[in-house]
């Protein structure tokens, strides 16, 4: 069978996720903001249990938390809610070249309403400067975007440092902490974030939920772009997925209960696919090395190889060559660090998880070693 090492793009469901998420399509099916009956109570008392465990892996208080389709929806919320209620005084966002790209098309959006977007470069390894940060903040900017970790090459920015920079000059700060959630500790207070992103499928809950943190007091600087019926305190119309919302939560308090245990597990793992790769294969480098990473990542990059004929050769193993959502040209992220686009086409993302042992981890580097051989085999013979 093949090897499954893209849990960056998506994990599987956890047996015990679907376990809790059963009943709620047969039996508390009812709608959660049906006030009037017991099917209705039941529901809303399943939802507020999940907004607590998710609230709790992520560190804020619970009534804080808004769920959503999923992070891209939670992205446009906060940004999208941010610029559209902007004051006069205040239009110039800043962010980072190797952001998501749904928080890169919110900014584009705001700038096609008059507000300008200032996009910070990262070093080789994938970080931003508090320095370059400083001088790019002023008394003009509204909301400063950062990642927390990186969704391709797993770097972590010092987002309390980022906080602070922006705090100082007035200006809210917005997190995409998707990747970041369940699989490092995560204590949102203390980076002293105002708004912040995260979806379930992630942590191996269902597809198609997700929640955005809101600053209690925040929520009156946020032009909601989904209106309904006041759902989730007027902030994202619509009726509640309640099975995917009880997934999610499940997935969240799974995830902090095994976290201690998981995150070194999935390091070390890590390392050893690091170290075989690097003995296997000639001229391979590793993108974001010298960086704080997430435990479970492993970018790299493989000299003189032809991308698009290593990826068609890979048949034993699911790995990406960047982000699920940009596939088909090189990842801006890569180039951004200074990568060449021949260069980000042969690269490869390992996202490990909670299913991946150390035979997997041995498989692989083997198969991929033998790959990378072939194709720069096949290069020189044509």
């Amino acid at each position: 069978m093949s090897i499954y090492l893209d849990h960056h793009a998506t994990t599987p469901v956890d047996p015990r996720v679907v376990e809790a998420m059963l009943p709620c399509f047969t039996e508390t099916f009812g709608n959660a903001t049906s006030r009037l009956h017991r099917h209705g109570w039941e529901a809303q008392r399943l939802v507020e249990a999940a907004r607590r465990d998710v609230a709790a892996l992520a560190g804020v208080p619970a009534r804080a938390l808004i769920f959503t389709s999923g992070a891209t929806e939670a992205n446009f919320l906060a940004i999208d809610g941010v610029t559209e209620a902007a004051p006069d005084t205040r239009r110039t966002m800043v962010t980072v070249a190797t952001e998501h790209a749904s928080v890169l098309e919110a900014c584009r959006r705001a700038e096609a309403r008059g507000l300008r977007t200032v996009m910070l470069p990262v070093d080789a390894e994938g970080r931003l400067s508090l320095d370059t940060l400083r001088r790019a903040v002023g008394p003009d900017t509204l909301l400063v975007s950062v990642m927390l970790a990186q969704n391709e090459v797993g770097v972590v920015q010092p987002l309390a440092e980022i906080a602070r920079v922006a705090h100082d000059a007035g200006a809210l700060v917005h997190t995409d902490a998707v990747q970041a959630l369940g699989k490092m500790p995560v204590d949102l207070a203390a980076l002293d974030v105002d708004l912040a992103s995260f979806s379930a499928h992630k942590v191996y809950g269902p597809k198609g939920v997700g929640a955005l943190y809101v600053r209690p007091g925040i929520e009156r600087r946020l032009s909601p772009p989904m209106r309904g019926g006041g759902q989730e305190g007027g902030l994202r119309g619509g009726t509640l997925n309640v099975p995917g919302i009880v997934g999610f939560g499940a997935a969240c308090r799974i995830a902090r209960a095994e976290l201690e245990a998981e995150a070194p597990r999935l390091a070390a793992l890590r390392d050893r696919l690091w170290h075989a790769l690097e003995a296997q294969v000639p001229g391979v480098r590793c993108n974001g090395a010298a960086a704080p990473r997430l435990p479970g990542n492993l970018h790299v990059t493989f000299s003189e190889t032809d991308g698009e004929a290593l990826m068609q050769a890979l048949s034993d193993i699911s790995v990406s060559s960047g982000s699920a959502c940009q596939t088909a040209t090189p990842s801006h992220v890569l180039l951004a660090m200074g990568l060449s686009p021949a260069q980000a086409q042969a690269s490869l993302r390992f996202g490990l998880g909670r299913g991946t042992t150390t035979d997997d981890i041995d498989r692989a580097a083997a198969h991929v070693a033998a790959v990378v051989a072939q194709v720069r085999r096949a290069a020189r013979v044509a």
